[in-house]
Parts: C-alpha cells; sequence; structure tokens
C-alpha cells in the first residue's frame, strides 16, 4: 500500500510538471537572402561611418525630451545591383536602449544624454524595435539616404561629460 501510494505520488508530480511546460503556439520565420549590393559610400566591403556631434550645453537638454546637435548622416549607394527601394536598418543590440530605442552612451562617467536617429523627414527612428525607417528607390543604380543623429535628454537632464556610442546597421532592401 505503502509502495503504491509512493507511485501515485511520483507519478502526478511528474504529469503536473510537464504540464507547465505545454506548447503555447508557434513562431514562423520568414526572409530572403539577396544577391543585391550596393557600394555604401565607394567602399567595396562594410563602410565604417564616423560621425562627430557638436558641443552642447547642458542647459539645451535640461529636461527630459529635449534634443540638440541635430548632425546630418548621409550614405552614399553606388553600383546597386538593380534598382528597388532601399533603407537603412539600425540593428538593435547592447548599445541600444530597449526602453527608448536610442544609443546608450559608452563612456564610462560621461554624460547620461543618449543620441537619437531621425529619418529624412526627422521623424524618429526606434533602432529597439526598428521603425521609423523610410525606403528611397534606388534610381539606375544609385541612391542617397538621409538620417539625422541628435542629442536627447531621454530619461533625465543631461549632465555634463563625453558621449560616444555606435550601432551597427545594414541595408535593407524592399
Amino acid at each position: 500500500m505503502k509502495k503504491t501510494l509512493q507511485s501515485l505520488l511520483i507519478t502526478s508530480a511528474l504529469a503536473a510538471s510537464m504540464s507547465a511546460f505545454a506548447v503555447d503556439g508557434t513562431v514562423n520565420f520568414t526572409g530572403e537572402v539577396t544577391a543585391q549590393t550596393c557600394r555604401i559610400d565607394g567602399a567595396t566591403g562594410a563602410a565604417t561611418k564616423n560621425v562627430t556631434l557638436p558641443k552642447v550645453s547642458t542647459s539645451a537638454l535640461s529636461t527630459v525630451g529635449q534634443v540638440a546637435g541635430r548632425t546630418k548622416i548621409t550614405f552614399a549607394l553606388s553600383q546597386c545591383s538593380e534598382d528597388t527601394g532601399v533603407s537603412v536598418r539600425f540593428e538593435p543590440g547592447p548599445t541600444v536602449s530597449a526602453a527608448t530605442g536610442n544609443l546608450l552612451n559608452q563612456t564610462s562617467g560621461g554624460s547620461n544624454a543618449q543620441i537619437q536617429l531621425l529619418n529624412s523627414d526627422f521623424g524618429i527612428i526606434n533602432a529597439s524595435t526598428n521603425t521609423g525607417h523610410i525606403t528611397t528607390n534606388i534610381a539606375q543604380g544609385n541612391a542617397t539616404l538621409t538620417y539625422y543623429a541628435q542629442y536627447v535628454a531621454a530619461t533625465a537632464a543631461a549632465t555634463a561629460g563625453i558621449v560616444s556610442s555606435s550601432v551597427q546597421y545594414s541595408l535593407a532592401y524592399n
């Protein structure tokens, strides 16, 4: 009787633990790898962009939501293999705030200001969720993509200090 009760308890415990791992759904992935290529700024491989934002005063970023130091970033595409739509996709990663979609300062002891990315219409690009991009058409194998970067007091008034960050990007063909 005692062994039967133990067996029943063990079987019940195993059954209960299995139900905790029930299947709730499926995630399906689709995509396409394309032979489409463009040269970025004339480079034959990966192109690194270096953007220098201007020095700004903490008073320009004294309240949450204030922005300053807007700086233009261009990607000159050439020798694209076909005419289609293209945009720059800024990749989420450890330098991107999941909460704001802005670039986090990577300088230890630096300012708490973040770097916000904008599309050519000055709309905010959320690099965490990859929203806000505008597609540009490639014509005769060429296109110029325009973006902007600016400081933003995202979570608090900005403190004084160095600001530096980076983000990986890729071209998204539509």
